[in-house]
């Protein structure tokens, strides 16, 4: 087990590959699949590959940044969320990044706006690589803060 990174049951995380540096992240090992907050889905090929372009707003209570991402796409799926609703939902494979350790994931886009968290981390991407320590929180860091200048704090 000491091959393996702990994780608190919400943590900061970057996709790199998506050109998203930041994004709060619950952990939830009861959910298989990873999704990420996504809005106006476009996808369209590519070189005859098929892609997807969508936006998101990483910060939660904050819908004037938004970021456009593109990505590959792994497939499509049928995802039962929480409430028991079945939905089809896009897939695509990118790099996860916690604190200095990254390995690819897949994610299901879906509209997370109503949500607390932009993306859920599900146990399918946990496999193999970290374990969750559910007592805690931001183990591998927290935001940082702000210190107003002149003041010290």
């Amino acid at each position: 087990m000491e091959n393996f990174l702990t994780v608190g049951w919400r943590e900061w995380v970057s996709l790199p590959e998506l050109d998203i540096p930041r994004i709060k992240t619950k952990v939830d090992t009861g959910a298989r699949t990873s999704a990420l907050h996504a809005f106006d889905l476009h996808p369209f090929t590519e070189n005859d590959v098929q892609r997807i372009r969508f936006r998101i707003h990483p910060k939660q209570r904050d819908r004037q940044k938004e970021l456009v991402c593109i990505a590959d796409v792994a497939d499509r799926r049928t995802v039962t969320n929480s409430g028991g609703q079945s939905e089809v939902r896009w897939v695509v494979s990118t790099l996860l990044s916690i604190g200095m350790h990254s390995w690819p994931i897949e994610l299901t886009l879906t509209n997370r706006e109503d949500m607390k968290f932009r993306m859920l981390l599900g146990r399918t991407a946990l496999n193999n690589h970290a374990l969750v320590n559910s007592s805690a929180s931001y183990l591998i860091g927290k935001k940082r803060i702000k210190r107003k200048q002149g003041t010290g704090e």
